[in-house]
């Protein structure tokens, strides 16, 4: 029994068990969720940096966001989606406190690493969990 415990502990303790897979998700495609339709409630649009966005009338702060999910058992894409989600989720609420109407400017964060893009967001995926880190900044934007 001994040996056994250990053996699990080991394995469980391996290297080859930490996966770190980068993978990038359309943010369209995580609006079109309809979880995101049931908790985004659309008086906060979101934009990335490089993404056209209207004219910002004032920059009311800004904030970081870092969710993880559980991975397990959900393809990468998936679970990336849904951390994804909460992290809009708590932009979106931040962005309400703050009187804000977007959040623009955003940026994928993770580990503190800016990563650019126009369409999609950086996740990275591992063999328990994926993780998703957004930066970006609250302002009232024209229509």
């Amino acid at each position: 029994m001994k040996n056994a415990l250990l053996l699990l502990a080991l394995t469980a303790a391996s290297p080859a068990l930490a996966r770190d897979t980068v993978v990038k998700v359309k943010l369209a495609d995580v609006l079109a969720l309809p979880e995101a339709k049931e908790k985004l409630d659309g008086t906060v649009k979101f934009y990335l940096d490089g993404q056209k966005t209207p004219a910002v009338k004032k920059t009311l702060g800004n904030e970081v966001t870092n969710k993880k999910t559980n991975a397990v058992g959900k393809s990468d894409e998936f679970a990336c989606k849904w951390a994804a989600l909460s992290a809009l989720i708590t932009l979106q609420e931040g962005a309400k406190k703050n009187g804000a109407n977007a959040v623009v400017n955003l940026v994928s964060y993770y580990k503190k690493v800016e990563s650019k893009s126009a369409t999609e967001i950086e996740c990275h995926a591992g063999t328990m969990v994926a993780g998703v880190a957004l930066k970006g900044d609250y302002a009232t934007v024209g229509k």
